[in-house]
């Protein structure tokens, strides 16, 4: 009779390592042995020093919380699939750790006397349970150094901070070689016949030399060597090489420090590895084509609209290339929207150039939303505002028209270089978005007075702004006026919070991803909504709380809460963390997927991908706690 339990057990187990690399038989003969264990929210699973148990566990449904009492800190959490409390298998010692259900939990208990046998006779399993054992992360909520954003640093291979160019360079794999006596003719018609300044001298398929038109001219045409010579007597040697992975700035100076034009790369760095590549003087110059500081100039020179289209393509090519290298969101987003918002700047430069006047009066152009927090890194739609300074009632009509006939070419542009129109119309160049100082602070002072659903929508977009072109004092007018009416009517603070509540959760009975029920993007999990919206949303209330003003971006208002309310720290920095965390992980998407990366399809995700989905969650969960709490409201999420 079949044993469907352990049946079950084993479709399980067989999805994860290590058990995926076990034998079908040896699994399900080893399920017949397994436990399941129910812990409760809070449950101890083993506790710090606790005498070691029979078996090792697999969490089957729910989540676990290891943490170091010693010193008070979150290890790791463990999720679906996730082995834990090994070191009675491994290290035959007491538990280092304490696990607690961090919520309701199944675990699947293995038994350490079935189970060694198995990984002492398979060398694959037993090296997986030793690198999980020996990789106890830290939680990467806790006691992290905050990532400044605008310092141009990296780390090198050997841990050192270097300040460059974080690009790689691009160069060329296609290597043209030699033998050391290879006639000089015969290499120089190799060369003209590829199209190509240099020519690499291989013995025994390692590089010895390199010949360059440069050696040609000197060596050469002067006379010095014949045609029928071996290009070992011009070749410049023993050559200097590098590894393959090297940044524009590094590639510049070991071209100008030994005084060469071409630098060889081999497997391990050295010549006594297969060569991989060539880079020349002029794959740097290409490779600064994509340097920000260039694109910088290259849009403030373009002359038209379309040009900016094209050098907006560049900044996505360099998205691309810093999310590959896996640098620093804070850092990435900052480079993206410094350069994005050039091309906002230059697109109103070029407007302002077709209006037949100029400005009638100072003028500020606010970027709002995503954009105004710096989180735009993806072609999305526009959200904008304009204001200018008050006129005499008289000659406010005209000067109305004027900024409107201005913002329909500007969002026009917008929408050439690949900024869609807001499906809302929230764009300066509708009526509503495009008003005098007066009309804004009268607009604000509605929104606060009378906050219902529709006031709070608009507050929350409008108040995630930046300055994008025009006069700062305007902007700084505004946000006073704001500070001033939230402190005069702090009710309105009760209704953002509740508004902060709205977004629906990203997470169901047993922390499963709830997924959207039905339309367009059913079975697809909003990013945007469950799990971005609800942190962007709590940040702006609390900073708007503090009245912290000049601080629009998410992480960048976390990070400041945590140094406003020390005894909340950890839980604003794990926040900052889940926003970064999600806003890459949305970007990575739309970049894949060539979209706004907004609806997951979470079939298309790895494990690890889910679970770096799920960890966020916590912090989403605890924020949305902390905001109920504090402003005292119901917390109606759906």
């Amino acid at each position: 009779m079949k044993n469907l339990i352990s049946e079950r057990v084993a479709d399980f187990l067989k999805n994860y390592p290590p058990f995926n690399i076990m034998d079908t038989d040896l699994l399900g003969e080893l399920s017949q042995q397994v436990s399941i264990i129910y812990k409760e929210k809070g449950s101890l699973v083993f506790s710090f020093e606790e005498e070691a148990h029979p078996h090792f566990y697999v969490v089957h449904k729910g989540a676990i919380e290891l943490t170091n009492p010693n010193v008070k800190s979150i290890t790791d959490y463990c999720d679906e699939g996730d082995i834990f409390g090994l070191r009675p298998l491994i290290a035959k010692e007491n538990y280092r750790l304490e696990a607690r259900a961090y919520e309701e939990s199944i675990l699947y208990a293995i038994p350490i006397a079935v189970f060694r046998p198995i990984s002492e006779s398979n060398q694959r399993v037993s090296n997986f349970l030793t690198e999980s054992f020996a990789s106890n992360l830290r939680n990467p909520y806790q006691s992290r150094k905050l990532e400044k954003s605008g310092i141009s640093t990296s780390l090198n291979a050997q841990g050192n901070l270097v300040i460059d160019d974080f690009q790689p360079i691009r160069y060329s794999k296609k290597l043209i070689t030699c033998g050391p006596n290879t006639t000089i003719q015969k290499a120089a018609e190799r060369m003209t016949k590829n199209r190509i300044g240099s020519i690499l001298v291989c013995e025994n398929n390692l590089p010895v030399g390199i010949v360059t038109d440069k050696d040609l001219r000197n060596k050469v045409v002067t006379g010095t060597f014949p045609i029928t010579a071996s290009v070992r007597n011009i070749m410049s040697a023993p050559l200097i090489t590098y590894p393959e992975k090297m940044t524009i700035a590094q590639a510049q100076m070991a071209m100008m420090k030994n005084d060469i034009s071409h630098l060889i790369l081999t497997k391990d760095g050295t010549s006594n590895s297969k060569s991989v590549g060539i880079i020349s003087k002029n794959d740097i110059m290409v490779s600064l084509g994509d340097n920000p500081a260039v694109i910088v100039k290259a849009i403030k020179r373009a002359k038209k609209i379309n040009q900016v289209k094209e050098l907006r393509k560049s900044i996505m090519m360099l998205l691309r290339g810093y999310l590959d290298q896996n640098l620093p969101m804070a850092l990435t987003s900052k480079i993206i929207s410094e350069l994005n918002d050039t091309c906002i700047k230059q697109v109103i430069r070029l407007s302002l150039e077709k209006m037949k006047t100029p400005p009638p009066v100072q003028f500020a152009w606010l970027a709002l939303g995503s954009q105004g927090r710096g989180e735009q890194l993806l072609h999305t739609d526009q959200d904008n505002a304009l204001v200018f300074e008050d006129v005499p009632e008289e000659a406010l009509p005209k000067t109305t028209t004027y900024f409107l006939e201005l913002s329909k070419k500007v969002t026009k542009g917008l929408n050439k270089i690949g900024y869609e129109y807001c499906p809302a119309d929230m764009m300066a160049s509708n009526p509503k978005w495009c008003l005098s100082l007066k009309e804004w602070k009268n607009k604000i002072s509605y929104w606060i007075i009378n906050p219902g659903p529709n006031e709070v929508l608009m507050s929350s977009i409008f108040f995630d702004y930046s300055l994008a072109y025009g006069h700062r004092e305007l902007l700084n007018d505004m946000s006073d006026y704001i500070f001033s009416n939230v402190k005069k009517y702090p009710i309105f603070l009760v209704h953002i919070a509740n508004g902060a509540l709205q977004s629906p959760s990203p997470s169901g009975f047993f922390r499963s991803f709830l997924v959207e029920q039905d339309g367009q993007h059913k079975d697809f999990f909003d990013l945007k909504n469950r799990a971005l919206r609800p942190l962007i949303d709590a940040a702006r209330v609390l900073i708007l709380s503090h009245a912290v003003k000049g601080i629009s971006n998410t992480w960048e208002r976390y990070e400041k809460l945590a140094e406003l309310e020390p005894n909340n720290q950890d839980l604003y920095l794990a926040c900052s963390y889940a926003t970064k965390a999600l806003l890459k992980f949305r970007t990575k998407q739309g970049l894949l997927h060539h979209d706004s990366g907004r609806y997951i399809e979470l079939e298309s995700l790895t494990k690890e991908e889910k679970m770096k989905l799920k960890r966020t969650f916590k912090a989403i969960k605890e924020i949305q706690d902390v905001i109920s709490i504090r402003f005292k409201v119901s917390n109606i999420l759906g």
